[in-house]
């Protein structure tokens, strides 16, 4: 089986973000989309041939982390975003984020605060599967830092390339741009 690049074309003309900026970002998911394929495709073939257990196949096998979760994390982002509809105050996500953090007030303040350090990566809200409980997480790199047993239920691009084109360091604006476009009802629909 293959993976298939979805097609977040319907993303363009979200204020905010530029027709250039998107295209350049789909391309970069769709990337990943392909080095996943040829990762899986040529451990099947490693396998096959018995060279399981050569260094190459432990680099390729470490090297799947990074381009599957690239595409994964991609579309989340992608599918949490489009959004027209505010905010559900009185729907189970915000009574989540009023249980685990205080307030949604709380929960965006310490949401935005992760994604304005310094770094590239990634800043998710999980959902702990075990305990329920809400987590605003850093994630440096596409293959490391998630936690173990936790949902990801909205996901924010803070590599270099989802915001420089139109934003160069402003980082905070693209946030600002972010929240505006955000897929409330996509998000939701991750809680478990």
């Amino acid at each position: 089986m293959a993976y298939i690049a979805k097609d977040y074309a319907h993303l363009i003309g979200m204020e905010g973000f530029s027709e250039g900026l998107l295209k350049n970002h789909f391309t970069l998911y769709q990337g990943y989309v392909t080095n996943t394929n040829k990762v899986l495709d040529l451990l099947d073939q490693m396998l096959k041939a018995d060279k399981g257990g050569t260094p190459e196949f432990a680099e390729l096998k470490r090297r799947l982390g990074w381009e599957f979760n690239g595409m994964r994390l991609h579309e989340y982002y992608f599918e949490n975003l489009g959004g027209k509809t505010p905010f559900d105050k009185n729907g189970k996500l915000a009574k989540k984020m009023e249980a685990d953090f205080g307030s949604y007030e709380m929960w965006e303040k310490d949401f935005k605060a992760t994604g304005t350090m310094r770094g590239i990566g990634w800043v998710i809200l999980y959902q702990d599967m075990q305990s329920g409980l809400l987590v605003n997480f850093w994630i440096n790199e596409h293959d490391v830092s998630h936690p173990a047993g936790c949902n990801p239920l909205l996901v924010m691009d803070v590599f270099e390339h989802a915001f420089m084109l139109d934003y160069g360091l402003k980082r905070v604006d693209y946030i600002a741009a972010f929240f505006k476009n955000v897929n409330w009802a996509a998000v939701e629909a991750r809680v478990k």
